[in-house]
């Protein structure tokens, strides 16, 4: 662990949207990493030999509403503890900046590593949702 270095800070614009593709995240374009990264609430690196190999961001408002998302270690890099730092270093970051009221959000793949800092399935408390912008082109199309 010791050869590793996290940051806080974002990746580049070139790193995030590499280590998207490399980890089996969705594509996301160097357009759209170059608008979206700057306007971060607060972000994670984590490099090994001048290489980024680890990401993690905070999105929002930074008071009502904010949300964990960009959680990627680099294959080679996996099982060394590195999603566990990314998840420190953000949720030290929400301790200490956002007030208690807002309100925390992530969608994962997998739920081992969020829990153990206090995250839980919503339940029937609600609904997670996601934008279809091909289907709703169709939509607006038909009517």
């Amino acid at each position: 662990m010791s050869d590793y270095v996290v940051s806080n800070e974002l990746p580049t614009a070139a790193d995030y949207v590499a280590l998207r593709i490399t980890c089996g995240l969705s594509a996301k374009s160097l357009q759209s990493a170059e608008v979206s990264l700057p306007k971060s609430v607060f972000g994670v690196s984590v490099e090994y030999g001048g290489e980024t190999v680890g990401m993690g961001r905070i999105v929002g408002d930074g008071g009502c509403f904010l949300q964990i998302v960009d959680i990627a270690v680099h294959p080679d890099h996996q099982k060394q503890g590195l999603s566990r730092k990314i998840m420190e270093a953000l949720m030290n970051f929400i301790d200490e900046n956002v007030p208690e009221s807002a309100f925390v959000s992530l969608f994962a793949d997998v739920d081992y590593l969020y829990q153990k800092f206090g995250f839980e399935a919503t339940g029937e408390k609600m609904i997670g949702m996601s934008l279809n912008r091909q289907r709703r082109k169709n939509m607006l199309g038909s009517v």
